[in-house]
């Protein structure tokens, strides 16, 4: 009776894996297939998503009945639901049922919290998402995973992959001005486009881009965004190109003089005295602006054939600006912050 007893609880303890495994199989798919034919993507998920269903179901009930169990049940079940772009109903009743029986579970709270989004309930999906952090140091265990995932097979581009997100999320995180995460995150995602396999993932790409848009490195993060939009056009990489260089135009017009000095002082002498004005605190014409240990870079580089030649400056630190010798304010700085954006 034992020796059957315990080959039930191993089958059930395998059902488990090979629907985790399904489960995992399912976003590979949403993430890297792109058809031309969007519907095809569709009948893909709807087919995959069925055959891990009927894995989970096969799962007998007397190996759901701990409240671990049924947590992770429910959790996969409404992560299988969730696959598609549209808000699931099932999916979040499912994913509420798991954190409910395992609060301790992040990547339920994780899932549910995008789950939620799709419905726009935006507050609620904060929630879930504090909720998963609070739980577990996130974004620092993910660095750890990814080095570990990274130690046993250094060829797996996902697994650079999911390192640089790790980190250039861990730069945001942590107040945006550590450059060295960036610079760790470039260096993942690098290694993780040398993989075959994450050649058709536009959010490589796209996360790469941004990067380099903080590293200045301003041709690679162009060439980063137009090659995740013709991989996948409903990403916003062919808008975030278009702003960079219509910024790099007003630029290059300004730099190259063709705004005459006659016409621009007519321009300014017809302007009215403007000021910065924020409550007991203002910045006028006459002013010393001071950036403390300011960073320099020459920008040159072409792009579609048009050359670009400009200087920068940065500092990484509202303290670090300084007007008439006092620094501003924290209440009237903002500073970077990383966000996601849902398109269906």
């Amino acid at each position: 009776m034992n020796e059957a007893r315990d080959e039930e609880e191993k089958d059930g303890s395998d059902l488990m894996k090979q629907a985790t495994e399904a489960a995992d199989d399912l976003y590979t798919i949403r993430d890297t297939y792109f058809p031309s034919d969007s519907n095809d993507k569709i009948n893909k998920l709807q087919t995959q998503s069925q055959i891990a269903i009927n894995i989970l179901d096969s799962i007998p009930p007397e190996e759901r009945k701990l409240a671990t169990q049924r947590a992770t049940y429910e959790y996969l079940r409404g992560k299988i639901l969730d696959v598609f772009p549209e808000y699931s109903k099932k999916a979040e009743d499912h994913l509420s049922k798991a954190v409910k029986l395992n609060p301790s579970l992040a990547d339920a709270w994780l899932c549910l919290g995008n789950c939620i989004w799709k419905k726009g309930d935006l507050t609620a999906t904060r929630n879930c998402f504090t909720l998963a952090l609070s739980k577990e140091e996130l974004v620092a265990e993910s660095i750890k995973h990814a080095k570990e995932a990274i130690a046993l097979d250094v060829k797996d581009g996902n697994s650079w992959y999911n390192l640089g997100n790790a980190c250039l999320t861990c730069f945001f995180v942590t107040g945006a001005w550590d450059h060295s995460k960036l610079q760790q995150s470039l260096k993942a995602y690098q290694n993780a486009e040398k993989d075959e396999s994450m050649k058709m993932n536009p959010d490589l790409y796209f996360n790469c881009a941004t990067v380099n848009t903080y590293l200045e490195n301003y041709e690679r993060a162009l060439s980063g965004f137009e090659a995740a939009a013709s991989i996948d056009p409903c990403l916003n990489a062919t808008e975030e190109v278009q702003k960079m260089i219509t910024l790099f135009d007003k630029l290059d017009s300004l730099l190259k003089g063709q705004i005459k000095a006659k016409r621009l002082a007519s321009l300014t002498s017809s302007l009215p005295e403007v000021q910065c004005k924020l409550p007991n605190f203002i910045i006028k014409e006459g002013d010393q602006v001071t950036l403390l240990d300011p960073c320099f870079r020459n920008n040159d580089f072409s792009w579609n054939e048009k050359h670009y030649e400009f200087r920068s400056i940065r500092v990484d630190f509202p303290e670090q600006v300084q007007v008439n010798g006092k620094p501003i304010p924290p209440r009237h700085s903002v500073r970077s912050s990383i966000y996601a954006q849902h398109k269906p």
